[in-house]
């Protein structure tokens, strides 16, 4: 399986009030990765994939590890989950050579823009697809992104108790 490396320049704006990356900043990483694999890679032998245009229809991200502002990119690395007739799930990792900062996945769904509904897969959509299809099972666990995060969450606030409500896993 081959995963679409993607190299994210973390801006000024992006941190929150505690000096990290904000949570919703991660989904614009997302972003600039699907649509760098999306609209660069797959037409890139002059194909017309994905011309139609696609919609996302779902995204779960588990945060794994405080980001702070630096200077170096952070890696976004990026591969097919899961290929239905009429969708695509796409995994992310956000991280650089030492650390993994979250994990995440995105349901897309191939969408006609014209008639303005989801429409199936085209062959050759899928044949771009089918090389970035993750090997073997459905990658990392949620249980254990949650169980990682934990620790980290907390030492990030500064708290070793759970939030009100916290479930442990």
């Amino acid at each position: 399986m081959a995963r679409h490396i993607y190299s994210c320049p973390l801006r000024w704006s992006d941190m929150d009030a505690f000096g990290h990356v904000n949570n919703v900043v991660y989904l614009r990483y997302l972003e600039e990765a699907r649509v760098d694999f999306i609209w660069r890679l797959a037409p890139g032998d002059g194909s017309g994939a994905f011309t139609g245009g696609v919609v996302v229809a779902r995204h779960e991200i588990s945060y794994l590890r405080p980001l702070f502002h630096r200077h170096a990119p952070v890696t976004v690395e990026l591969w097919v989950k899961e290929i239905g007739a009429a969708f695509i799930t796409l995994g992310y990792e956000v991280k650089d050579e030492e650390t993994v900062y979250a994990r995440a996945s995105t349901m897309i769904v191939p969408y006609d823009l014209e008639r303005g509904r989801p429409r199936r897969l085209t062959s050759e959509e899928e044949g771009f697809l089918v090389k970035y299809l993750e090997d073997g099972a459905e990658g990392a666990d949620a249980a254990d992104d949650a169980a990682e995060a934990a620790p980290e969450a907390a030492a990030a606030t500064g708290r070793d108790e759970q939030p009100e409500g916290a479930v442990t896993v």
